[in-house]
């Protein structure tokens, strides 16, 4: 198991933070190019309405995945700051918890959602035209959540270990199944978005066969017998606590989005598929920060839990500055290149000149989230993740939502207007994270590996 495991408590701050960071950026970019590859092989061999249903039912599963991916942070969260404080039962139980929740999570969602995909995507004013491809694509992905959850629970628990190259590993060998299947899929076998689909489905399956069967000849933690997965209720308790409140703020973030959506599909087919292509090219660009946040995430917690604060603010202020150059490089291609990035996915002049205008406005949310998301990676390190939750939603329940509603109505914008409204929102949220770490009360909530929750377990 200590393989596994790494040190982040010690050494250059901006050594670990990019070491550890480039797996996880790998990671994560490869993930994005066979969700891409989806898009782009589908735009090679159909039309904007498979394009419109691959985007469209793609959103609908990021939702779910958001929601799940907020308990997992809660994981690593308290598997950081129990290896900073030594100790290794809690940190057992707490995985142990994890996965067992998660497959029942999975469960649940996959019946809820295939049970109410027409109704979720009227809600989204799916376009007619566009409405079969989507629900193709959404019911296949949600059969297979169960593979979706359970890898991105083992990638949460091995990066609060501090390892983040062995999900690099699991993530390449999903990307290389999924593109071969979706040229075979899509291509010759002509199943359109359903086709792309199954091939997401599959490769999944494959990549979390392959990481817990590696993981159990690797002597891991956990076993992966039947009899192991049991939820010891402390640990679920404070895996909800700190999991809940991030869940919450995924979901509404993506529930903001999917507003977005539906005020763009109002534009029509066309701009649903310009706009689903430019949502790609920013799931792939924005990359290089989340990975850096989340990064920021795991090194804080283990520097709490080993009760460094001084370190942890100082891995905040790093991983901002490196994801700063490389934001602000992203936002002058885009500006300077958007036909270039969009005409790869599509040849369709009218959706490729829906795809510029959001672009040239949406772009400057690159230069703004190394500022948000390194300062809510250092208070959800620090356990606080119900003030990001509050920060979160505030900004995407009254600015996000109402500026694209205003932007794009009354001021005339468009869909440039709706674009616009992404960067306000992150801007607003930086602004308060900020004001509320300058106070120093992040310090303040303990969660895991300090001297007040031993006080308080021992006790």
């Amino acid at each position: 198991m200590a393989n596994f495991q790494n040190n982040l408590t010690e050494g250059s701050v901006s050594k670990n933070l990019i070491k550890f960071s480039l797996p996880y950026l790998l990671s994560n970019v490869i993930q994005s190019i066979y969700g891409m590859a989806d898009l782009l092989i589908v735009g090679i061999y159909n039309g904007p309405e498979s394009i419109s249903g691959v985007n469209l039912g793609s959103q609908l599963t990021q939702l779910i995945t958001m929601l799940v991916l907020g308990l997992v942070t809660g994981g690593t969260v308290m598997i950081a700051q129990y290896i900073g404080a030594k100790r290794e039962k809690d940190m057992e139980e707490t995985i142990g918890t994890l996965f067992t929740l998660m497959c029942l999570l999975a469960v649940v969602f996959t019946v809820i959602l295939i049970a109410f995909s027409d109704n979720l995507l009227n809600l989204i004013n799916t376009p007619p035209e566009s409405f079969a491809e989507a629900k193709s694509y959404f019911t296949i992905c949600s059969s297979g959540l169960i593979f979706i959850f359970g890898y991105n629970a083992i990638s949460a628990v091995l990066r609060g270990m501090g390892d983040s190259k062995n999900p690099l590993k699991f993530v390449t060998i999903a990307a290389i199944t999924n593109v071969f299947l979706d040229l075979l899929f899509v291509g010759p076998f002509n199943m359109k978005a359903g086709g792309a689909a199954i091939a997401t489905v599959i490769a999944q399956a494959l990549s979390m066969i392959i990481s817990i069967i590696y993981l159990i000849r690797s002597r891991f933690a956990f076993d992966f017998k039947l009899k192991s997965f049991v939820i010891k209720k402390e640990k679920l308790k404070q895996l909800l606590s700190i999991g809940l409140p991030t869940s919450l703020q995924n979901s509404i973030a993506s529930i903001s989005f999917l507003t977005l959506t539906s005020l763009i599909n109002a534009y029509g087919v066309y701009a649903s598929a310009g706009v689903g292509i430019v949502g790609k090219i920013n799931s792939f660009a924005i990359m290089p920060t989340a990975a850096m946040s989340a990064s920021v995430t795991a090194m804080v917690g283990q520097n709490i839990g080993a009760g460094r604060y001084d370190r942890a603010k100082e891995t905040m202020q790093v991983g901002r500055n490196i994801a700063l150059v490389i934001g602000t490089t992203t936002f002058l291609l885009i500006q300077l290149f958007p036909q270039a990035f969009i005409s790869i996915f599509t040849k369709d002049p009218v959706s490729i000149a829906f795809g510029i205008d959001y672009a040239r406005s949406f772009s400057f949310d690159y230069i703004i989230v190394p500022f948000t998301f390194c300062a809510s990676g250092l208070l959800t390190g620090s356990g606080n993740t119900l003030f990001v939750a509050f920060a979160s939603i505030l900004c995407s329940l009254l600015l996000r939502i109402p500026m694209a509603q205003i932007l794009s109505g009354p001021a005339d914008l468009g869909i440039f207007g709706i674009g616009l409204a992404v960067p306000i929102g992150s801007l607003g949220n930086y602004i308060l994270s900020a004001i509320y770490i300058a106070t120093g009360k992040w310090k303040n909530s303990k969660i895991t590996g300090s001297s007040e929750m031993i006080d308080t377990i021992e006790n």
